[in-house]
């Protein structure tokens, strides 16, 4: 079983590029140049209210055949939906609007591409999720990237000091939500008490689970053991379910938040799920590994269509849970998929693994940010999607500058 699941740690990136006609340079994570977000003049605002309530699932939102409608946005608009607002630790709120430099506009606006039907549940058919158990995954990368936020959401690391979220976890369109005032950032820990002796099978564990990141067959055997199958797991007993089951959090106060403006006010004249993202800075820096953001590719240029993402779902109490699955439809901002989450999970960071350029070295990217199971309006109807926003290369250059503080570090991505 140990030689086969190294064979698929090896040889499954390969054998996924063999797709018609794709070659294997089509997975490359292609660096471009990209337009810049420049900061013109910063207003104070009055302090909000804090009393909105967290709302995980947003209705008649502009959905796939709407995205088709929409005008393209123009400079002008861009530059409104792009400007932002920062909340403090203190309460203190301001306004900075922005300039984009170096953009080319598309006129062929917004498009969708459907791959396959889709199916009415958060959970399709058999629950393809399965929670990491042992500390070694939790706070080794990619999983030690996945933190979970105080309003009840997760997100993840992209700096020493920044955490990527959806806006939604934060403000509902109209206010801050409750919670958001004292926003903390909780961190898997390294270590805790009872927990320094090493245990046996931790390489072979490790090699689980990277290989049920690229093969849905890799991972039937670590699902079934993340459920509490398995002799070994029932003999662990009381202490499995202390040191390993549930992790512990070391918490950081967030000293400010940004959330474009686009959130608060889209094109169409609603709420958009293209701008539910959000970046928090934190009080202190962390030591741990993040990870980079990478523009995000489409369907046809990711090696089976496949996304992957950790957060904390709210059925799982406690379980950092990881899923994987293939997206189902796309538009110029927004990923349909049907990856099997529930809510506590929104606000995840969406990633997936490319190779660097001129190199055989294989690196993982973010590339969208999971927003949840939202109801949207198709052909005039409702129907309900997992959905996720592209890291466009626009907001690409904005939580870039949002982490550098300028544009010099932003000019490529």
């Amino acid at each position: 079983m140990e030689h086969m699941l190294l064979l698929f740690i090896f040889f499954i990136p390969i054998l996924g590029l063999c797709n018609g006609t794709e070659t294997e340079q089509d997975f490359t994570w292609h660096l471009k140049k990209i337009p810049q977000i420049v900061s013109e003049r910063t207003f104070s605002l009055d302090s909000p209210k804090f009393e909105a309530k967290t709302k995980l699932e947003l209705n008649s939102v502009c959905g796939i055949e709407c995205q088709r409608k929409l005008p393209v946005p123009s400079l002008s608009d861009l530059k409104d939906l792009l400007s932002y607002e920062t909340i403090f630790e203190n309460g203190t709120r301001t306004l900075t609007e922005v300039n984009v430099l170096g953009l080319v506009l598309d006129p062929a606006g917004n498009t969708t591409t459907r791959r396959s039907s889709r199916k009415k549940r958060q959970i399709y058919g058999t629950d393809s999720r399965f929670s990491i158990y042992d500390k070694r995954f939790m706070t080794n990368f990619p999983f030690n990237t996945a933190v979970k936020i105080s309003t009840g959401c997760s997100g993840i690391l992209i700096s020493p000091k920044h955490v990527l979220t959806a806006a939604h976890c934060l403000h509902n369109g109209k206010d801050y939500v409750k919670g958001s005032k004292r926003l903390r950032v909780g961190l898997m820990k390294t270590k805790s008490r009872g927990d320094g002796r090493k245990r046996k099978g931790t390489k072979r564990s490790r090699r689980e689970v990277s290989a049920a990141q690229e093969d849905p067959e890799a991972a039937t055997e670590l699902r079934r053991r993340s459920k509490g199958g398995g002799r070994k797991q029932r003999r662990s007993g009381r202490k499995q379910e202390t040191s390993d089951g549930i992790p512990s959090f070391q918490w950081t106060r967030v000293k400010s938040t940004h959330i474009p403006k686009g959130w608060f006010k889209g094109v169409s004249g609603d709420i958009a799920l293209d701008y539910d993202y959000a970046v928090l800075e934190l009080k202190r820096p962390h030591k741990r590994k993040y990870m980079e953001l990478g523009i995000s590719p489409t369907i046809k240029m990711m090696p089976g269509s496949m996304i992957h993402f950790s957060g904390f779902d709210n059925d799982r109490s406690g379980q950092l849970v990881y899923r994987f699955c293939s997206i189902s439809d796309e538009s110029n901002d927004l990923f349909y998929q049907y990856c099997d989450a529930e809510p506590g999970s929104t606000g995840s960071g969406v990633y997936l693994r490319l190779k660097e350029p001129n190199k055989k070295k294989w690196k993982r990217k973010i590339i969208a940010v999971y927003s949840g199971h939202q109801w949207v309006d198709v052909n005039g109807e409702q129907q309900d999607y997992n959905v996720a926003v592209r890291i466009t290369p626009l907001k690409y250059a904005q939580i870039c500058f949002w982490i550098h503080g300028n544009d010099e570090n932003c000019t490529r991505g």
